[in-house]
């Protein structure tokens, strides 16, 4: 076979392997292997195998006998086989002709290459040290060699000369030790050697039997590197496995008949070199959405030689990425989130030689998983986080510790944001380094990798994955704190994982807000409304591209007041949000803009809603489409105008386009601009350019524009009616799941016709009108006997009791009415449609009365003004009675239930009833408040509460340990609203009306410390204000207020006593009748801790000020305490904390104004968080300092004795204090 031969016959192997050109000869020149078209060359005595796989095609190779002259023959060209050669390069090894031969004379790095005269077979018969001919056979290393290398590298070693008689040579003597032989008498040499398998630690041979030997044949087989040469001989076999060879070495194998003398002929040779092992065990070990580590173990027999390994990796339809390392492990940083990888690791060795590849793949976690992972959300995704969970008592309630981990960021933003913080978006982790160093390079180099960033978290992303981690109800809360602190909130919110984003009506629909326009500031009026309802145009602002100016802050600006900024937004200044957005990029936010009144504070005289898209808008399609067909407006912040070229000539919308540019950029062209505008593409009215006037300028200009849009916008959609454009558009709703909507089905059908709602309680909720007060009345004169009228006590007591049965009787007549019935299948659905029931009937029941009051207002308004005569008809008008609440259906199911008390437990219509305590009792669990104290008819209607606890008891297997917290204050001071601020809750403090009697709501302690505080709940107890102005008129409007200051005191473990500076002495009247009450009782039992809070205070040093008037405060309490027990005869007890727990300087609290700034604009103020919050740890350290360990059935015990005293009382609840008390009983 000739030379070309030898190369063709590998060329056709490996296309059979598919790769034409995956292995050129590694001696050849770099530039030359990058030409496909060259025909593959072998080298003599040297094969680089790089695969494992079979040679199911042996490769031959030429025994000594081939290396002999053959003469002078023609040399086809080795390139295109067609031309005859003119030229060999002995570097190459490859002989060229005449056009082939050009790139060595033109290529700087071929022109280094030796070029002779053309030879045929020429690596066969040159020495590849010096290129002389291959006249001798050294028999020492079994090999041909030159003349040269026989003096100088074989020196001393046995050789043969060998002799042609074709070309007449005389033999040449080396010197004693070299032997002449001629050829003849040479035993005949085997055949080729063939490669039957390679690997990378063995190769089993082949060889052609000798020509002319018969008989035995022995064959001596020998091989090296650069180590000792091993020997082995074969019998009458002509193949051989030699093992144990070192991965990646070259070795030289000789295969030589011999005779048995010893003597050996010619050898035929192999060079061959051990194919490098592949990296085994290659696994993917961790991984996020960025970056995964990938290892494998060593390959075996590499200790000893040097080598790394080359890792390729690439996702679908790009190009990989190579990258090599020494070790056997890598970790791969520059990946795409949610993406397949295709990963492939090979040995390489110095030489370049490689080993097989090596395959695996990998999936990188999706930026939302691993968001999830870090922050301990990851559970949350599918069990939704739940309202009563966030609000349970637990270690990090009252905890001021550092936050040290990811973990720790969405509780301690939940509680700030909870607590109506406004330094919620601010929560970070502390890093070991917080300190600030100011010597040394190490602080440098932070600035070199992305270590810093680790446990940071952008705001935007904490928001947005909690909102995908929580629950319907919690979304709802979350949405009003934001609210309150003015910040933006989710109007379409993304999911990265799913592509999809969801219209968040159903968080937006517990957000009232109150605003004045400027037409109705000369009359007061105001707009008191459900946002989601509210008719007002909403203006967005997106992004096209990269863009300089920060889009957030520039809206900031916009909606604030010079002297009031606020950031709505979060933008790239604040903490943390220079972090870049993992899932939040696709969040549509929004917030409102409501004027005041006030020209001078007002920035836009109408309201508007303000909406902002995170990311581009490219990316984003739904949701640009979404805003251009809700919006009066959409602008446009851009700095690549042929981009918005691009995009108007696709996009169709509703909303007025405008254009923001800034020219300060390269890529702003004027003529380009202009352009635009001739060709019409764009208004020049709606083209907005940033100059280099500075931001204060350019929002003026920014403001100027959206004012004109709001003033002459005809296109106004409210929020609800926006889900018929998402549905279009393929934007989920919130309120599209089954138990939504049909828990708001069953509540539209109650509410739907109610048009008047005084008529609507006497026939639809009959038993708590005239017939409950009347009952209640009658039990407190059963009690107290102020009207005898000189009868016999027992007569007047049988009367009295007969027309009670009588009332009862009279309420039996009533059948359920279908609004009950309905009431009542609702309450009775599953834990979810229950709570979405629920909430429903509150959202329509307080629009109702929302709407009812503001008539009544005016009405009552117009009244005072122009027929200030007409005081009987201003009397008659009681705001009370036309308030409808989800608190009078519930009153209804406890008349309903305690009028079925007295009938027979067989009947039909207790079996009707007997189940209505436990949906009650599951409705406290749920985070509802029950009312304890019906404020309309001054009663507790024992039975139906007794009941309700009883089965609360029971639904948590008796574990129903409680602490009690009330508050108690005048009308109007913001006790709903602190208890709400305090512990997260939800007492009702708008739909246009102020709490009546008392409502209780339990709030769950964790199992951890549960032990610490001796309680399984707490429960926090609000009542109405005292002194309220529609109870004035009336008689007993002390006996009010002094019956329920004493039962929510007597209730509690601690009180929290609300003060308006100004209405002091009212409160310490009230204070003295419940000591003087706590006295009087057999058994006080209790003595409840008491915090006076005082608000609207914003003076620091206020504390300090007013020592001396709480000291003046506490002697008059002590005066009014001794005049109280003299009147008991209890002489022991001297001072007011002798019946409750006080101490003036630890249990007085100076809180700040809730708003900072004018309303509605204002956030609640930092301030007032931050003073309640201090409240709040020191209510709970009380909580843990008490001493009783009563559950839900002594709780239950002692309201009903103590509702039995108060009921018993008649001379102190009637009268101011107790100083009036003592001189009337003088």
């Amino acid at each position: 076979m000739s030379y070309q031969q030898g190369a063709e016959a590998i060329h056709k192997e490996r296309q059979k392997d598919g790769s034409p050109n995956k292995d050129l000869d590694e001696t050849m020149d770099p530039d030359m292997r990058g030409q496909s078209e060259r025909a593959e060359s072998i080298s003599s005595g040297f094969l680089s195998m790089k695969t494992d796989r079979s040679m199911v095609y042996p490769l031959d190779f030429k025994g000594a006998d081939s290396l002999q002259n053959k003469g002078p023959v023609e040399v086809p060209c080795d390139i295109c086989s067609e031309v005859q050669a003119v030229k060999s390069c002995l570097t190459c090894s490859v002989s060229y002709c005449e056009t082939h031969i050009r790139q060595h004379y033109t290529i700087p790095k071929l022109k280094r290459h030796t070029l002779v005269d053309v030879t045929g077979d020429l690596v066969q018969k040159l020495c590849q040290h010096d290129y002389s001919p291959l006249d001798v056979f050294c028999r020492t290393d079994q090999m041909l060699i030159c003349s040269q290398c026989a003096e100088s590298n074989h020196k001393g070693h046995d050789t043969i000369l060998l002799e042609t008689k074709k070309a007449g040579r005389q033999p040449t003597s080396f010197g004693d030790q070299h032997t002449t032989l001629a050829s003849d008498d040479v035993l005949p040499p085997p055949g080729d050697i063939q490669v039957l398998l390679l690997t990378s630690d063995s190769v089993s041979l082949s060889w052609g039997p000798p020509k002319g030997l018969k008989g035995p044949q022995k064959f001596r087989v020998t091989w090296g590197c650069d180590v000792e040469p091993c020997s082995l001989g074969v019998k009458n076999v002509h193949e051989v496995e030699i093992s144990r060879l070192n991965p990646g070495k070259k070795y030289q194998f000789n295969v030589a008949t011999e005779g048995e003398d010893g003597s050996q002929s010619r050898c035929v040779s192999a060079s061959l070199s051990a194919v490098p092992p592949a990296p085994d065990q290659l696994t993917v070990d961790s991984g996020d959405a960025t970056s995964a580590a990938v290892s494998w173990s060593q390959p075996p027999g590499l200790d000893q030689t040097r080598h790394h390994y080359q890792i390729s990796y690439h996702c679908p339809g790009a190009e990989p990425h190579i990258t090599t390392t020494s070790s056997p492990s890598i970790t791969l940083s520059d990946l795409q989130g949610s993406t397949q990888y295709s990963v492939s690791v090979c040995t390489m060795l110095e030489d370049g030689r490689q080993s097989q590849q090596v395959l695996t793949t990998l999936t990188t976690r999706s930026y939302l998983m691993e968001l999830l992972s870090k922050t301990g959300l990851e559970d949350h995704y599918e069990n939704k986080l739940t309202l009563s969970t966030v609000l349970e008592i637990n270690a990090n309630t009252t905890s001021d510790e550092p936050l040290t981990t990811m973990q720790s960021l969405p509780g301690a933003f939940l509680k700030k944001l909870m607590m109506a913080n406004l330094n919620a978006r601010s929560v970070k982790c502390m890093s070991s380094d917080a300190g600030v160093s100011f010597w040394g390079t190490d602080r440098f180099e932070n600035l070199k990798s992305d270590s810093a960033n680790r446990n940071v978290i952008n705001p935007l992303d904490l928001i947005t994955a909690l909102f995908l981690c929580s629950d319907g109800f919690l979304q709802q809360e979350m949405v009003q704190k934001m609210s309150m602190c003015q910040f933006a909130v989710p109007l379409l919110l993304p999911n990265c994982d799913t592509k999809q984003s969801t219209l968040m009506l159903w968080a937006l629909r517990d957000i009232v807000k109150k605003f004045r326009l400027s037409s109705q500031t000369s009359t007061k009026a105001f707009v008191e409304e459900r946002i989601v309802l509210s008719d007002i145009p909403m203006v967005s602002f997106v992004r096209l591209g990269e863009i300089r100016v920060s889009k957030s802050q520039i809206l900031n600006k916009l909606l604030s007041n010079p002297q009031q900024y606020h950031d709505t937004f979060v933008h790239h200044d604040m903490e943390c949000g220079d972090i870049t957005h993992r899932i939040s990029d696709g969040l549509v936010e929004i917030s409102w803009y409501l004027p005041c009144g006030n020209r001078n504070i007002d920035i836009f005289t109408k309201p508007m809603v303000v909406a902002n898209l995170r990311g581009d808008i490219r990316s984003f399609e739904k949701q640009f489409s979404f805003l251009c067909q809700t919006s009066a407006a959409v602008y446009i912040f851009t700095d690549d105008l042929k981009a918005y070229l691009n995009l108007l000539k696709s996009k169709n919308t509703k909303a007025e386009l405008f254009l923001v540019v800034n020219s300060q950029r390269k890529s702003f062209s004027v003529d380009t601009l202009k352009q635009m505008i001739t060709n019409g593409s764009i208004n020049d009215q709606n083209v907005i350019v940033k100059n280099k006037k500075n931001d204060a300028e350019f929002v003026k200009t920014l403001q100027s524009s959206v004012g004109d849009v709001i003033e002459k916008s005809p296109d106004r959609l409210t929020v609800e009616n926006m889900t018929d454009v998402a549905c279009h558009i393929g934007i989920l709703v919130d309120e599209d799941r089954d138990e939504c909507q049909s828990a708001r089905n069953r509540a539209d059908e109650i509410t739907r016709n109610i048009t008047d709602t005084v008529k609507f309680k006497d026939k639809q909720l009959p038993l708590q009108g005239q017939i409950w007060k009347e009952l209640s009345q009658l039990e407190k004169e059963g009690c107290r006997l102020r009207k005898t009228g000189g009868q016999d006590i027992e007569h007047y007591k049988s009367s009295l009791k007969k027309k009670e049965e009588e009332l009862r009787e009279k309420q039996h007549t009533f059948d359920m009415s279908d609004a009950m019935a309905s009431f009542m299948l609702g309450l009775s659905g599953s834990g979810a449609e229950r709570s979405y029931f629920l909430k429903w009937m509150r959202i329509n029941l307080d629009n109702l009365s929302r709407q009812n009051l503001s008539g009544l207002r005016d009405r009552y308004k117009d009244l005072c003004q122009n027929s200030p005569e007409n005081k009987d008809d201003i009397a008659d008008l009681q705001l009370s009675d036309c308030s409808l609440g989800l608190e009078h259906f519930l009153r209804e199911l406890g008349q309903l239930y305690e009028a079925s008390c007295s009938l027979p437990k067989s009947s039909r219509q207790w079996k009707r009833m007997e189940h209505l305590p436990g949906l009650c009792a599951q409705m406290l669990l749920d985070g509802f408040p029950i009312e304890l104290v019906d404020g309309d008819a001054s009663n507790i209607p024992l039975k139906w509460i007794s009941a309700v606890l009883t089965q609360l008891h029971t639904l948590v297997d008796s574990n129903s340990k409680i602490r009690v917290v009330t508050v108690l204050g005048d009308q109007g001071t913001g006790k709903s609203t602190l208890l709400n601020t305090m512990f997260g809750v939800q007492f009702a403090v708008s739909s246009g009306r102020c709490t009546r009697g008392a409502f209780m709501l339990l709030i769950q302690v964790n199992k951890e410390l549960q032990e610490e505080l001796k309680c399984d709940f707490i429960m926090v107890i609000d009542t109405e204000g005292l002194k309220s102005p529609e109870l004035a008129q009336l008689d007993d409007s002390y006996e009010h207020d002094n019956e329920l200051a004493t039962l929510v005191i007597g209730l509690s473990d601690v009180t929290i006593i609300n003060i308006s500076m100004e209405n002091s002495t009212e409160m310490k009247d009230i204070l003295q009748i419940v000591v003087h009450t706590f006295l009087r009782m057999k058994v006080v039992g209790k003595k409840p801790v008491c915090h006076f809070v005082y608000q609207n205070v914003s003076d620091m040093s206020a504390h300090d000020n007013n020592m001396r008037d709480r000291k003046k405060l506490l002697e008059q309490l002590n005066e009014m305490t001794q005049a109280a027990a003299r009147m008991e005869k209890k002489e022991n007890i001297t001072k007011f904390t002798d019946v409750m727990e006080y101490d003036p300087d630890t249990s007085s609290w100076y809180i700040p104004g809730l708003w900072h700034g004018t309303p509605p604009m204002s956030p609640v103020n930092a301030g007032y968080s931050e003073a309640v919050y201090d409240l709040k740890k020191s209510l709970i350290q009380d909580l843990i300092k008490c001493q009783s360990n009563d559950d839900m059935t002594h709780f239950l015990k002692w309201t009903q004795s103590l509702w039995e005293s108060v009921k018993l009382e008649k001379l102190i609840f009637s009268v101011r204090n107790s100083l009036v008390a003592d001189a009337y009983s003088s």
